[in-house]
């Protein structure tokens, strides 16, 4: 098939890439001269595992290609993708002006029949705006064209997208023609060999399926990080709470791990666009602002932690971080734990060594040169003459120290485990003092002292009644 997407960000190039990668003719098109000139050179300009080779590789095959003419773009795929940038505006909506923009250059260009893809992550009743937006442009050009809309979000986890594409939980279609959806059913036959995995749905229903998906699992991350909070105080252990629920099929192990706050292009934005949404009906979304408090909250956890360890004036300390992106297996820095906790610790006076595996340049972007910023390139070089380790991204690269060489390297030997990587008995017995999160903590708790009523219990009463 002939396929045009609009876009090469994140969702575009893996889904251009996979696409091509099964045998269809791909044309990506962007309007960044610099990012094509790269993309046809065979670069990637984002981390994702596996990208770069799939890329090359179909390049080299002539399956997939890279323009920033609007016009061939349009001419080229019956099918137009359009996976450009939704971010948050203002007010907290999804910014659909590169979704519009997209739409109209599809509408002045078009000459045949075009199914326009919804691939962006957008609020329900986007693909009507899109649908008028491109009729709208076809009634100025006084020409009157078919096309359809349909609505089909991406589901890929950043560090596992070429994964996440080639092996589809489900694959959803918001369509309501049946000449799109059998063109759609066409793209992705690939994935139906062995089991139906499309769901074909009403369009407003594809389009809340994307945001209702990842409200859960953000809902399930902030629950768990609030009882981590409440383990703490009451001396109980996170992770064997996650285990005993976990292991209820109607719950599962999935998204249960407690941290220091969940970041990224998706989440965050996602959460506040969804409750954009219900305030435009009247209905407050009371759950998803709870998510969001609660997470904003726990990204601070570690920050008060370490204050609570080291006073509030931390100046003349220096502390040693593990981990910039949000997440390990990408190099994406947007709403990382990792900000507030750098950002907090230069507020109250200190400065910080870091090293991740592969967000290093992001961070010189991001914040550029500091003099209370220092760059490591392994984990122990950032270490050295640290007051305390922090870990913030769950790298496996950062799961089997030699704690032993840990030890030599901190001035104290105290770290702060926002990721939950060891076990704090393990850790404590070389040595070390640990903080974890809603685990084993060395500051004692203190059980609340019972009600009145529980202390004039009448058990003889409770016998004889």
């Amino acid at each position: 098939m002939k396929i045009t997407v609009i876009g090469s960000g994140y969702v575009g190039l893996v889904s251009g890439a996979c696409l091509a990668d099964l045998g269809n003719n791909v044309l990506c098109l962007d309007i960044d001269p610099k990012k094509i000139d790269l993309l046809q050179k065979g670069g990637v300009p984002i981390y994702e595992p596996g990208l770069e080779d799939v890329i090359k590789r179909n390049i080299a095959a002539g399956r997939l290609r890279y323009t920033t003419d609007v016009a061939e773009s349009v001419a080229h795929g019956v099918i137009q993708m359009i996976a450009v940038g939704t971010p948050s505006g203002e007010d907290g909506s999804a910014d659909l002006q590169y979704v519009v923009a997209a739409a109209r250059a599809i509408a002045r260009n078009m000459s045949e029949y075009k199914v326009i893809v919804d691939k962006s992550t957008v609020p329900v009743g986007t693909a009507d705006i899109v649908r008028e937006i491109v009729q709208d442009e076809l009634d100025s050009r006084g020409v009157e064209i078919e096309f359809s809309v349909v609505s089909n979000p991406e589901f890929l986890k950043e560090g596992a997208a070429i994964e996440d594409f080639n092996r589809p939980d489900r694959i959803v279609i918001g369509a309501e023609e049946e000449r799109a959806i059998k063109l759609m059913r066409e793209m992705y036959a690939p994935f139906q060999r062995n089991h139906d995995r499309l769901m074909v749905m009403d369009i407003k229903s594809a389009e809340l399926t994307k945001y209702a998906a990842n409200a859960m699992l953000a809902t399930r991350i902030s629950f768990m990080n609030e009882l981590a909070n409440l383990a703490e105080k009451v001396g109980a252990d996170i992770e064997h709470v996650r285990k005993g629920i976990g292991s209820d099929q109607r719950i599962g192990y999935h998204f249960l791990y407690a941290g220091c706050g969940y970041g990224g292009s998706c989440f965050p934005k996602d959460i506040r666009a969804l409750q954009r949404t219900g305030e435009q009906f009247g209905l407050p979304l009371r759950i998803l602002q709870a998510v969001e408090d609660v997470n904003d909250s726990q990204k601070k956890v570690l920050l008060q932690k370490i204050t609570a360890r080291f006073g509030h004036d931390l100046k003349g300390k220096h502390f040693a971080l593990w981990g910039l992106a949000f997440k390990p297996g990408t190099d994406d820095m947007r709403d990382a734990s990792s900000r507030v906790v750098m950002e907090g610790l230069w507020a109250r006076g200190a400065t910080v060594t870091v090293h991740d595996p592969v967000a290093m340049k992001e961070t010189h972007h991001i914040y550029g040169a500091r003099t209370d910023l220092h760059y490591a390139d392994t984990p122990l070089d950032a270490l050295q003459d640290a007051d305390a380790l922090i870990i913030l991204t769950e790298w496996k690269a950062f799961k089997s120290p030699d704690f032993d060489e840990v030890k030599a390297r901190l001035k104290h030997h105290v770290i702060f485990d926002g990721r939950n990587l060891f076990e704090p008995s393990s850790v404590i017995e070389q040595g070390i003092e640990y903080h974890g999160i809603g685990r084993e903590n060395p500051i004692e708790f203190k059980i609340p002292s019972l009600p009145d009523f529980a202390k004039s219990f009448d058990s003889e009463s409770l016998v004889n009644s």
